[in-house]
C-alpha cells in the first residue's frame, strides 16, 4: 500500500475527497448548522441587491432564492452526500462479495440459470427501483417524519444496495469461476483443499485488487442515481414537503446534500444558473476524484506481484521430484476429464 501513496492520481483523488469530507465536519463546527442568510444587500439606505445573489467576494457560490449561502450549503452537504454514496457501496460489496464468491465456486452448475435471471437487470435503470422502494420513506407526509433524518440515510444505504446486490454478485461470481478453473486450483483441489479455504487461500487474494476497483465504481453509480432522484424530489435524508394549499414552497432538501440542491433548484438553471450549477460540479469533482484513486491504485498494483525466486535445497533426488511432477499432471488430467464429462 506504501507504493499508492507514490501515485499521483491516488493522491489527487484522496485530497479532493478528505477536503470535502473533513471539511464539512469542521465547517459545521466552526460555523454551526444554520447557514447565513443574506436577502437584501443595502447601499446608502438603498435595496441593490435582492436574493438570489450571483457569486461576489461575500458569497463565492452565491446564494439561493431565500438569500442562504451556497457555500455554507454545500460544505454542510458534502458529508451526508459523500458518506451515504460511500455506505451504500460498502454495504452493496459486503452482502455481493459472498454470495459471488458462493455463485463462482458452490453453485457452478447453477450459475448460467442465475445469470438468466440476473442478465435482465442491466436493462432497467436503478434509479426506477430506487424511486418505487424510497418514496414511502423519504417523503414528508402530512403529519411529518416519524424518523431521524440519520435513520432515513440509513434505511436509504440498505434499500439501495440491495437493489443491485444481484447484479454485483454475478460480476463476482462469473470472475470467480474463471479464476476456479486455473491450474494452481485445480492443484489445489487435487491435493485435498476445501471450496472456503480456496475461496480464503487463492480467490480473495487475487481479486483483491478487482474488488476495491469494483467498490470505487460503485461509489461512482451511487453518487449519479443520487443526481437522479434529486431531479426526482428524493433527498438523501428526506424531502421536506409543504402541503399548504396557497402558499406552499416546492419540496426542498432537509440536509442540504448536494442532491437536493441540485434537483430543488434545477428549474432555476436558465436565470440563475449557479443554484443547480455549482452542486452539479461538486458532483463532478468528487467523481472525477474517485475515478483518479482507481487509476491510481490500478497502477501502483499493476506489474507488482512477482514470483519470488527460491534457493535450491537438495532435500530430495531429481528422480524423486520428477515423479512427483508426473504424478501430479496424470492426476490433473484425470481430474479434467472427469469434470468434462
Amino acid at each position: 500500500m506504501k507504493s499508492v501513496w507514490k501515485q499521483p492520481y491516488f493522491v489527487i483523488g484522496f485530497v479532493i475527497l478528505a477536503f470535502f469530507l473533513v471539511g464539512s465536519f469542521v465547517f459545521e463546527w466552526v460555523f454551526g448548522s444554520d447557514p447565513k442568510q443574506t436577502y437584501f444587500i443595502y447601499e446608502n439606505g438603498r435595496v441593490v441587491q435582492a436574493a438570489p445573489l450571483p457569486p461576489s467576494w461575500m458569497h463565492p457560490f452565491g446564494t439561493d432564492q431565500f438569500g442562504y449561502d451556497m457555500l455554507a450549503k454545500i460544505m454542510l452537504g458534502a458529508k451526508y452526500t459523500i458518506i451515504a454514496a460511500m455506505g451504500v457501496a460498502a454495504v452493496r460489496m459486503f452482502i455481493a462479495v459472498p454470495i459471488g464468491f458462493a455463485i463462482g465456486t458452490y453453485w457452478q452448475k447453477r450459475r448460467l440459470l442465475i445469470n438468466s435471471f440476473i442478465d435482465p437487470l442491466h436493462y432497467v435503470p436503478m434509479t426506477i427501483f430506487a424511486y418505487l422502494m424510497l418514496y414511502p420513506v423519504l417523503w414528508e407526509p402530512m403529519e411529518g417524519f416519524s424518523t431521524t433524518v440519520w435513520e432515513r440515510i440509513i434505511i436509504q444505504v440498505v434499500l439501495m444496495a440491495i437493489i443491485t446486490v444481484p447484479i454485483v454478485s454475478s460480476l463476482i461470481g462469473n470472475e470467480a469461476n474463471l479464476l476456479y478453473h486455473e491450474e494452481y486450483i485445480l492443484a489445489s483441489r487435487t491435493l485435498g483443499a476445501s471450496r472456503l479455504r480456496i475461496i480464503t487461500r487463492h480467490l480473495f487474494p487475487m481479486m483483491r485488487e478487482k474488488l476495491f476497483v469494483l467498490y470505487g465504481q460503485q461509489v461512482v453509480e451511487t453518487l449519479v442515481v443520487f443526481t437522479h432522484l434529486g431531479l426526482l424530489y428524493l433527498f438523501i435524508g428526506g424531502t421536506e414537503v409543504s402541503y399548504d394549499p396557497m402558499f406552499g414552497d416546492p419540496p426542498k432538501s432537509i440536509a442540504y446534500e448536494w442532491a437536493g440542491l441540485f434537483g430543488s433548484s434545477f428549474r432555476y438553471l436558465q436565470g440563475v444558473p449557479w443554484l443547480p450549477l455549482v452542486p452539479a460540479i461538486c458532483f463532478a469533482l468528487v467523481i472525477l476524484a474517485v475515478a483518479a484513486m482507481i487509476e491510481g491504485y490500478t497502477r501502483a498494483v499493476s506489474g507488482k506481484v512477482k514470483i519470488p525466486k527460491r534457493k535450491k535445497v537438495a532435500l530430495v533426488s531429481d528422480d524423486t521430484i520428477k515423479w512427483n511432477q508426473q504424478q501430479l499432471k496424470e492426476k490433473l488430467q484425470v481430474l479434467r476429464e472427469n469434470e468434462i464429462r
